[in-house]
């Protein structure tokens, strides 16, 4: 895969950054951290410059960043109550009272966490899923995806071009906190769902 995304950059300069970037929003498993980092480098060695880059990829997240927010805007909250509340989603023990509160919960947090969440490996393109569910306004949206990738981008598209043909040994240290990062977040999700049931399991026997 990586091979294949240096191609197309190679090919098509910005706009292939720009649509690798706005593909990897909608398919995470396309790594952001190589497409930022060569195009970099890239700024080395060819007409292009570190600014446009950051402007291409910036643009990509946000265009990839709208499309799941408009995904989790028709996977509405009364859909998915609708879908827990049906016999295959009673399996997951779930309540619209939880989707309530989860709900009611983004509302609160959901700026904070559309922002910092874009500093997360695969999270940072899933949590406009969420934004779209609680309506979201689009512009709060817009301003706070915004200025989390663009903080992201600038790093690593910085990164790539001051060290220039060794781009890969930073992404060796970004595969590595990726890794970790998906590690701990299966930590938290596993005890995330025990504290859930056993709460649940308390109330249920009051």
């Amino acid at each position: 895969m990586q091979n294949t995304i240096i191609e197309i950059m190679n090919s098509f300069g910005y706009l292939g950054v720009l649509l690798l970037i706005a593909l990897e929003n909608v398919f995470p498993p396309i790594p952001s951290e190589v497409i930022l980092l060569f195009g970099g480098f890239m700024t080395t060695f060819t007409d292009m410059n570190i600014i446009g880059v950051i402007i291409a990829s910036t643009l990509g997240s946000l265009l990839g960043a709208i499309a799941l927010y408009y995904i989790g805007k028709i996977l509405n909250k009364e859909r998915l109550k609708k879908i827990i509340t049906s016999k295959p989603g009673k399996l997951l023990r779930l309540t619209p009272e939880d989707i309530d509160k989860a709900d009611n919960w983004f509302d609160t947090k959901g700026n904070k966490t559309v922002f910092f969440c874009r500093f997360i490996p695969l999270i940072r393109s899933l949590i406009s899923i969420p934004a779209g569910m609680s309506e979201m306004p689009m512009k709060k949206f817009l301003v706070y995806t915004i200025a989390g990738s663009l903080i992201w981008n600038s790093v690593l598209s910085i990164a790539g071009s001051i060290v220039g043909e060794n781009w890969t040994d930073i992404l060796a240290i970004m595969d590595n906190y990726s890794h970790i990062i998906v590690i701990l977040l299966a930590i938290i999700f596993v005890i995330a769902i025990i504290i859930f049931y056993k709460k649940r399991k308390k109330i249920n026997a009051k």
